[in-house]
């Protein structure tokens, strides 16, 4: 009996290479999934649309039974320290519930498909995190690509990520609360509307955004740096005027001096 196919696709710089690596060496591929959060950057949407139209290869869009702003704020937990509270609220490393959610979808979906057939799932993990690499197949390990090697290789066949990865250093949901903290201060920066929904999010949420501080105490903190890269930069500025009058250029001193002239 053959097997069943699959291609995991997150649509990130990994999944998206193996998947053209997998099309170009003549691999067999019966099936791309890719699970849409909800929670998704609009230019991934447009990526995952640009895959398929450029590959020719369907892909089947997987969504959660019910939207995960209701697993994050309105289910009521059965059981646990929390039980009969409401929201799993913000994910933590030891309770991802969100991913959880996503692979058991893709999972059962797989085994609906495959029927009978023995199932090789394909999933995009790179050769910097082998560690990563369990109970399923690795071609990018396999072939010893790495991280930067695929973001190289799929740029150079046109694919941008509407700049996504110009901007950040990793792209999943963009409320993740477990992504780097310059991935946050570029949120803020690049997609300020993004950043007030986290920040309702947060207020909506039964825990903290991150172990360590809130939406609005980030918020605070990204503030307070703005504001000193803007008064660093006015006396760099005021510096280099400074400077540039006193060897005889057009800096603030011979303006002033010029329009004294004029008096």
């Amino acid at each position: 009996m053959s097997a069943y196919h699959v291609v995991s696709l997150s649509g990130g710089k990994d999944s998206t290479a193996m998947l053209i690596m997998m099309l170009e060496r003549g691999m067999p591929v019966d099936e791309v999934v890719w699970f849409d959060t909800g929670w998704e950057f609009p230019a991934m949407v447009g990526h995952i649309g640009k895959v398929e139209a450029e590959t020719g290869v369907p892909v089947t869009r997987l969504r959660p039974d019910l939207p995960f702003n209701y697993w994050m704020f309105d289910h009521v937990r059965m059981k646990g320290a929390r039980a009969g509270e409401a929201g799993y609220g913000w994910a933590r490393m030891g309770s991802r519930w969100c991913t959880k959610i996503k692979t058991s979808a893709i999972d059962r979906h797989v085994k609906a498909m495959a029927g009978r057939r023995r199932v090789v799932q394909y999933v995009g993990i790179a050769a910097d995190e082998a560690h990563r690499a369990k109970g399923k197949r690795y071609p990018l390990v396999e072939w010893g690509v790495t991280e930067a090697e695929a973001l190289a290789y799929r740029r150079a066949r046109g694919y941008d990520w509407g700049g996504l990865y110009d901007r950040f250093d990793r792209v999943s949901c963009w409320c993740c609360p477990l992504q780097r903290l310059s991935d946050l201060r570029e949120l803020r920066r690049s997609f300020p509307d993004l950043w007030e929904l986290l920040r309702d999010m947060d207020a909506r949420a039964w825990n903290d955004f991150r172990i360590d501080c809130t939406v609005e105490q980030l918020e605070r903190r990204f503030a307070f740096e703005d504001c000193q890269t803007t008064v660093l930069g006015y006396i760099a500025e005021r510096e280099a005027m400074e400077r540039r009058a006193n060897d005889g250029g057009y800096g603030s001193g011979a303006c002033i001096a010029s329009e004294r002239q004029g008096d």
